[in-house]
């Protein structure tokens, strides 16, 4: 009784076993399957971006292009440029500068850049004749700049030959010259240009932006 019993448990154990692997080949079939399926739709690759992230990479993209064709449309990184000049200073009527040339004089303002007018009166009166008449033109003439105090120094230096160009200028006038509602102001101007003419002829650089006159008289 004992040895049909065994008899009759083999048989069985071997169905189970095979209907366990049989299952157990299914399972790993179909998870095989599913992995990968999974895998080819990209499932275990990287995480898909946001629409933040999307348009975070986009714009340093942009900026990256814009960036490169900067620097190749310049040949490399650009080199700084050259400050803006106020004007020019300490050059001669050729536009070549000078070493020891003046240089103008700035002054505070919290608006803009300006500078310091400066003055300088020569120490005395000029006194010419006047063409075709017993009259006598004396007037006191005071200068200006706004470059520094080399300017007054040339000046100063060259007075002889300063005051022998303006001789020669305002003894050429005439009574009906003179008698001009613009006569002072023309001859200002011409006095300027020779001053400056002289200064540059002697030193390079003029720098005598207006003459006044302090004292004028005709008599």
């Amino acid at each position: 009784m004992a040895q049909e019993d065994i008899e009759e448990e083999a048989p069985r154990k071997v169905r189970w076993g095979l209907l366990a692997g049989l299952i157990v080949g299914l399972l790993l079939l179909v998870g095989g399957g599913v992995a990968g399926t999974l895998w080819l739709t990209g499932f275990f690759g990287a995480k898909p971006e946001t629409g933040v992230e999307a348009e975070l990479d986009a714009a340093a993209d942009q900026a990256g292009k814009a960036a490169g064709g900067r620097a190749n449309a310049g040949g490399g990184t650009p080199a700084p440029g050259p400050a803006a000049s106020a004007g020019p200073e300490g050059e001669t009527s050729a536009g070549k500068a000078l070493p020891d040339s003046p240089k103008r004089v700035a002054r505070a303002s919290p608006e803009m850049a300006r500078y310091e007018f400066r003055y300088l009166e020569l120490e005395r009166p000029l006194l010419a004749n006047i063409t075709g008449s017993r009259k006598v033109m004396q007037v006191q003439i005071a200068v200006m700049t706004r470059y520094d105090d080399k300017v007054f120094e040339r000046v100063k230096k060259h007075e002889i030959a300063i005051r022998s160009a303006a001789l020669d200028i305002m003894r050429v006038a005439t009574e009906a010259d003179i008698a001009k509602p613009d006569y002072r102001k023309g001859l200002a101007e011409r006095l300027r240009a020779e001053f400056n003419a002289v200064l540059e002829k002697l030193e390079d650089f003029g720098g005598i932006e207006e003459v006044y006159f302090t004292s004028f008289v005709v008599q």
